[in-house]
């Protein structure tokens, strides 16, 4: 019996194979990516990476270090790993859950006009997935062109901050409402002429405004397991996603 003995009967063997030998990449490891990250990496996740009939591989990209404000609400964060790199502590946790899991950590900042220099040309090449999980705007819409450009199913999560609610939904960027973020999204996008983009968000209003934002513990790591769930039913039934 192996870790995954719970999991596959609620997807199957055949499908379990298929999440096994998936390549994904999760941008960003803060409060919703880290859990993002991990919940995959639980879920069986490029299992057989290291296999030799395997290509699974979870690509983790952050450039960011723990700091004492992140350890209300990121997984990687305690006083012990304070100015540890996010990406190496991600690396070393999944493989302690997952140990065949293939992980290529990159600590680095990525912006649009860097992309390719550091994640190299054929980036998009082979990919099942991208997570969206950064703060970053010019970014999460580079990521929203890019993919849909490479036919590479992408989801996007929207704000998390400054909410004691987590009333999360997903939906197609043009069919969004209230959140802030959207709203900025829909208009570039719609200059790029990007034509779908599956997002997390909320519908309801923030409870403070601030800058930069606040948030609780609950509110980015529920969204971080949603968006998780919702790529490992992708994988499961592609037929599914829109």
């Amino acid at each position: 019996m192996n870790f995954l003995s719970r999991f596959e009967p609620l997807v199957g063997s055949s499908n379990l194979t298929k999440i096994e030998n998936a390549r994904i990449a999760v941008f960003g490891l803060g409060g919703v990516g880290s859990y993002t990250a991990e919940a995959l990496a639980r879920s069986g996740v490029a299992r057989n990476g290291t296999a030799r009939t395997g290509a699974g591989e979870l690509i983790l990209i952050d450039g960011d270090t723990i700091e004492e404000s992140n350890i209300n609400r990121q997984l990687y964060a305690l006083y012990s790993t304070i100015g540890r790199a996010k990406t190496e502590i991600a690396r070393d946790r999944i493989a302690d859950i997952s140990p065949s899991c293939k992980v290529t950590a990159i600590n680095s900042f990525i912006l649009p006009d860097t992309f390719y220099e550091v994640l190299g040309e054929d980036f998009f090449d082979g990919l099942d997935f991208i997570v969206d999980a950064v703060d970053t705007v010019s970014l999460k819409i580079f990521l929203a062109v890019e993919a849909e450009k490479n036919e590479v199913p992408l989801i996007s999560a929207m704000g998390c901050g400054n909410r004691l609610n987590s009333d999360f939904e997903f939906a197609d960027i043009y069919k969004t409402s209230v959140c802030p973020l959207c709203k900025v999204m829909r208009t570039e996008l719609k200059k790029r002429n990007v034509k779908h983009l599956k997002v997390l968000y909320s519908k309801s209003e923030c409870t403070i405004k601030q800058n930069p934002p606040a948030s609780a513990a609950w509110v980015p790591s529920i969204a971080g397991l949603l968006i998780a769930g919702e790529v490992v039913k992708h994988l499961s039934r592609p037929e599914d996603f829109s």
